[in-house]
């Protein structure tokens, strides 16, 4: 077996194990710890915001183009997300028009 062949069946293992892991960790007999609940709840926003601020983080508002591909795009996505619910949508269609703006406008 080669090098790549070994990590991706390493790679590969370690992903189902630890997508399993909480299923085989809180079967149906046992109940969710409160504080496991409450990650649950508030991580996925705070994510999305650590990845709106990492995708911004270069962004130079005091040179051409002023950031404007990128705030279209963002009001965008938040627009889209509104009033769709539908996340595929939401960074599907943000994706385009930031590719769009900054390939054919600016």
């Amino acid at each position: 077996m080669n090098r790549a062949a070994a990590i991706t069946v390493i790679m590969s293992v370690c992903t189902i194990l630890l997508r399993s892991g909480p299923f085989l960790l809180f079967s149906k007999d046992r109940e969710i710890p409160r504080y496991l609940l409450f990650l649950g709840e508030k991580l996925p926003r705070a994510i999305i915001g650590m990845l709106v601020i990492y995708c911004l983080r270069s962004v130079s508002f005091a040179a051409k183009p002023w950031g404007i591909p990128e705030t279209v795009s963002l009001a965008a996505v938040v627009l889209l997300q509104i009033f769709r619910r539908n996340s595929l949508l939401s960074i599907l269609g943000g994706t385009v028009i930031c590719m769009f703006l900054v390939q054919a406008v600016f």
